[in-house]
């Protein structure tokens, strides 16, 4: 056999493909190998231009790489990549040179799809990691790990739906889709992908528009051009909820590859949030009274300054009520501590009632409770709404059978009038309440 028949035979057998490509781009041959790893055949790619093929975002640094190796710089690792004839993209590293005499560019093709997709899973990973300590909140977080994900595979449509087992409800943290509303806390429909995603324990994909899944709608906008996918988030106390994404299918169609990569990584997702979770457990824990869940003596002094600098910054008025239950160590005492702290409960509930949701009201400890009231247009709205708690508070308290009636001493400091610091504020509103008692 001689060299020129021998030639092709060998370049057809080898794994990479081989390309000749003419001064214009257009290809002049390809081996057999081309076909494996693009899906067209050698007669469907010669003659056209190798542009149509390179995926789009790829296109331009790929023409500044033809040019410079027309312009005699060979190219022995450069990365692309390519859109298969089923739509699948294909990372390409290309060893390439050029012929000035014959004005021909000859490369060979090496498919690194696979060695791509775990060098960007591994970072990835790391990634999300990293997000999970430094993320501030939980919409902080998902936003971070839509960015990684969408990096991965296209996630235009970016969902976390948390499943709370007790009430077998839905909620969202996360929902980026500028079309879609936040929708609220859902039940588990039957025929909604979400659901059988939480239900199955097991990722799911769904195909527009031939996808046999007629009727299926998830929480967000979804169309028969949306391609869907869904993986479920799980710890090791259970399902979590789920992790989904949607991308314009004429774009690129999900495909089993990235339901295994989504599946795979949703495992560090889960683990992510709940960290996030557990950060912000912790934090309520430390901030908030047991009892009532009310903000405690730390929380409130926090947001006590904070609205003292904002009022002293915009000339704004604001007030401090200090509380006291009156003859509380009665209740205890004749009722016990179950009625006791049933009552502060209750008591703390209907002083949310009474206020604004800009206000807070905090518990000292004890039977001691204060109320923030910001941006106050002068003491008379100060007087309608401590008149107001009192009226609240008059009302019987109905516990374990029993009609209990209690009354409030409610001391006042508005400020500046009465002070300009929170020590200065909450010395006049305690001496206030204890003249009120006094009388």
């Amino acid at each position: 056999m001689d060299s020129l028949t021998l030639l092709p035979k060998v370049m057809n057998l080898l794994l990479d493909a081989v390309c000749v490509v003419d001064d214009e781009g257009r290809f002049i041959f390809v081996s057999t190998a081309c076909e494996r790893i693009f899906g067209y055949t050698p007669d469907e790619m010669i003659g056209r231009n190798m542009i149509e093929f390179v995926f789009e975002e790829d296109r331009e640094r790929t023409l500044q790489a033809a040019a410079a190796i027309m312009g005699g710089q060979p190219h022995p690792h450069f990365e692309n990549r390519y859109v298969r004839k089923d739509g699948r993209v294909v990372d390409i590293m290309w060893s390439a040179s050029w012929s000035a005499s014959d004005r021909l560019r000859l490369a060979v093709a090496r498919n690194i799809t696979e060695l791509k997709r775990v060098e960007h899973t591994r970072n990835a990973l790391y990634r999300i990691s990293e997000a999970a300590h430094t993320s501030e909140d939980l919409t902080t977080l998902c936003r971070h790990i839509h960015q990684i994900i969408d990096e991965l595979v296209p996630a235009d449509d970016f969902t976390v739906a948390l499943y709370d087992e007790a009430d077998e409800q839905v909620s969202f943290p996360y929902l980026a889709n500028p079309q879609a509303t936040q929708p609220e806390r859902q039940s588990l429909v039957p025929g909604n992908p979400i659901a059988e995603v939480i239900r199955s324990r097991q990722a799911v994909l769904i195909n527009a528009p031939d996808d046999g899944a007629a009727g299926k709608t998830a929480p967000s906008t979804t169309s028969e051009a949306l391609d869907w996918l869904g993986v479920p988030l799980l710890s090791e106390q259970g399902i979590m909820g789920a992790l989904v994404i949607q991308t314009d299918s004429g774009k690129r169609r999900y495909t089993e590859d990235d339901k295994q990569l989504l599946h795979f990584i949703s495992t560090q997702v889960a683990s992510a949030i709940r960290r996030k979770q557990s950060e912000a457990e912790l934090f309520h824990r430390a901030h908030h009274d047991v009892l009532t869940d009310l903000p405690n003596r730390a929380l409130f002094n926090d947001r006590f300054d904070v609205a003292l600098a904002r009022a002293h910054r915009e000339g704004e008025q604001l007030a401090l009520l200090y509380l006291d239950l009156k003859d509380f160590k009665h209740v205890n005492d004749s009722f016990g501590h179950e009625v006791g702290d049933q009552l502060l409960r209750d008591m703390a509930h209907r002083l949310i009632q009474c206020v604004r949701e800009s206000d807070t009201v905090g518990r000292m400890g004890g039977d001691e409770f204060t109320v923030l009231l910001t941006n106050i247009l002068g003491p008379e709205y100060t007087g309608i709404i401590t008149d107001r708690i009192r009226t609240t508070i008059a009302a019987p308290f109905d516990i374990a059978g029993q009609k209990l009636t209690i009354s409030v001493s409610i001391g006042v400091a508005v400020y500046p009038d009465q002070g300009e610091d929170r020590e200065q504020l909450f010395r006049q509103a305690d001496a206030d309440m204890y003249a009120v008692k006094r009388q």
